[in-house]
């Protein structure tokens, strides 16, 4: 799985990407533990910090393509330290808001604006540009590993220090994690650090967007991608009250985040060498349809803590592990010059269904109180993803012939 990471430098580029990743994508999934006793300490209301969460899970999205066109122009590391600054400005401004918008400021556009310039588009578009063709799959499941690793430590880990600090040292607490991941963004993108020059009679960024927004493989990407945020931003949002009415207690939904971020470190590393392997749409059909049998299946199952253990555990297979097989079909269709820019706005698809995964679960809760029909929507969604996967322009794997 890892023989096309060859060489020292390749892995240490990989690691640095991880490690960033890790921090950024750990606190960004970790945010659903803060809404009880966010509600509980100021009073706001659940659909008031779950709207703040919606807007961060739009601006998530919203910023990666920015964020990608910005390295595609002028070099990944000024836009690294950028995001990484903005995320700890967040996390360390949270905890003097006292109103809903105060809320949507810091979590909902800080916050959410920093790990999204600090993410995908701008890591994967940085390390594929910086290692060679035969590294990049593997890399990517790497990468997305670590965002992985990030959710399975920071969730029981905040779960606890939410207990011993309380919320608001929590916050800070993250902040200080972000500044710290600083010195890391030297080695995914050294000083210096340049976009890779165009190829001769290659089109330039506008053209390439505007021929690629009409390119009904990549529109179907997109589809697929809105359905998978809209089933992530709803769980890692409203799990934990779902975790509540079910009578279990707070410890089952850090636990249950964590293993989601457990399995899909495996999950992510077994895509990215999935896609040498096999067709990435193919890789795709079979997660979303995985997701909506799962659903099926947990929706079916008695409420224990081992269900939502079990429950976890295969969610947490496909949860970002959607990340390398899509960036590979975008690769595939464009090249990799802007990467970062096309994956991104792919990311701003996922990120639409997140908004709406995020602040419909807090309109159903309030409105049904239970989540019923966003489980029945989530259903819907992830077989008409799978569905849409199957049209995708994709050729065959090219596989060695043995001498």
């Amino acid at each position: 799985m890892f023989r096309t990471l060859n060489t020292p430098q390749v892995w240490i580029i990989t690691l640095a990407a991880a490690g960033i990743m890790m921090v950024t994508m750990g606190s960004r999934q970790s945010l659903g533990l803060f809404v009880a006793p966010l509600n509980t300490s100021t009073g706001l209301g659940i659909v008031s910090i779950s709207f703040a969460l919606a807007v961060g899970q739009f601006v998530w999205g919203a910023i990666q393509p920015i964020a990608g066109a910005v390295a595609d122009r002028f070099g990944p590391g000024k836009a690294l330290l950028a995001g990484l600054l903005i995320l700890a400005s967040g996390s360390a401004l949270t905890p003097f808001m006292d109103t809903g918008w105060g809320l949507v400021l810091t979590l909902g556009i800080l916050s959410a604006m920093g790990s999204g310039i600090g993410s995908f588009s701008v890591l994967m578009g940085a390390t594929a540009q910086r290692l060679p063709v035969e590294s990049r799959a593997a890399a990517s499941g790497v990468i997305n590993a670590g965002g992985s690793f990030g959710q399975f430590i920071f969730a029981p880990v905040l779960q606890k220090m939410i207990q011993v600090f309380g919320w608001m040292g929590t916050m800070w607490s993250m902040a200080a994690i972000a500044l710290a991941a600083l010195p890391l963004v030297g080695i995914v993108a050294p000083k210096g650090t340049r976009p890779a020059a165009a190829a001769p009679g290659e089109a330039g960024l506008w053209n390439t967007v505007c021929g690629a927004m009409g390119d009904r493989s990549y529109l179907l990407l997109h589809a697929g991608f809105f359905t998978c945020g809209f089933h992530i931003a709803f769980l890692v949002t409203h799990l934990p009250g779902e975790v509540d009415l079910c009578g279990l207690p707070p410890a089952v939904a850090s636990w249950t985040l964590a293993i989601i971020g457990l399995t899909n470190i495996f999950g992510s590393l077994y895509a990215g060498h999935a896609v040498s392997l096999y067709r990435s749409k193919m890789v795709l059909f079979w997660m979303y349809a995985s997701r909506a049998l799962l659903v099926i299946a947990y929706l079916a199952a008695p409420k224990t803590d081992w269900t939502f253990y079990l429950f976890a555990a295969g969610l947490g297979f496909t949860w970002l592990a959607t990340v390398p097989p899509t960036a590979s079909i975008v690769g595939k269709l464009f090249g990799v010059r802007y990467l970062g820019t096309l994956f991104g706005l792919t990311l701003l698809s996922h990120q639409i269904g997140g908004f709406l995964g995020a602040w419909l679960g807090g309109i159903a809760i309030t409105q049904f109180g239970d989540y019923g029909w966003m489980w029945y929507a989530d259903i819907a969604l992830a077989s008409l993803a799978a569905i849409a996967t199957l049209p995708i322009r994709e050729a065959s794997v090219a596989r060695p012939q043995p001498a």
